[in-house]
């Protein structure tokens, strides 16, 4: 297990929450002192955890989270996982990581990368940026700080669960996600099945034209 430093909660605010299909949640966010990272990461609280709530690290996503682009799977994500943490209590844990860690900017210029045939993890390569830059201290700090050191985790990602436990969180079980296919983001999610072994049932994929 890595030793890591202490986050402290820096302040927590009681926040309503509304999506566009006008599903509705009470939420509660906490801010941080001392994130490893230095980001201003947000825990979303939902419902009433119990001794194993339900946890979700969600990467922000500009495109997707706030401007419903289709060329992700994000948004939905995100507008899923709320609804499932509310009903059975857990933190959200809204994570600053932009484009899987290498920000705005990146993401868009490697989206134009996928334009031209590129799938999402070979064009970051071709920027010189990593397939995947993000590290979770950050989240592990959170969840201590809110006194969580147990839980299931929604995601299709093995390597979210992995980072956890090597961080001395225990993840006891980890919860598929649902599969939100568009015209546009198919071969997006059939890259993160073979690149990245996320959760997907690729077979249907395969059916929807993603080969």
């Amino acid at each position: 297990m890595l030793d890591i430093p202490a986050a402290t909660p820096r302040a927590r605010v009681r926040v309503p929450l509304r999506f566009h299909d006008g599903y509705t949640a009470d939420a509660e966010l906490v801010t941080f002192h001392g994130l490893a990272d230095g980001q201003e990461h947000v825990a979303v609280v939902l419902g009433d955890p119990g001794p194993r709530p339900l946890v979700r690290l969600h990467s922000e996503c500009l495109t997707g989270d706030a401007f419903g682009s289709a060329r992700c799977d994000c948004g939905p994500q995100l507008r899923e996982a709320v609804e499932r943490i509310a009903d059975r209590g857990g933190v959200l844990l809204y994570l600053r990581q932009e484009g899987r860690g290498i920000g705005l900017y990146n993401k868009l210029d490697a989206y134009a990368l996928q334009d031209r045939g590129l799938d999402t993890y070979e064009a970051n390569a071709a920027l010189g940026l990593p397939e995947d830059g993000r590290d979770y201290t950050a989240a592990a700090q959170m969840l201590r700080a809110l006194d969580i050191t147990a839980l299931d985790l929604l995601s299709n990602n093995p390597d979210k669960a992995g980072q956890l436990r090597a961080l001395g969180i225990d993840v006891h079980d980890r919860v598929p996600t649902g599969v939100f296919t568009t015209p546009h983001n198919m071969r997006y999610l059939r890259a993160k099945v073979l690149q990245t072994q996320h959760t997907l049932p690729l077979a249907d994929l395969a059916e929807l034209g993603v080969g």
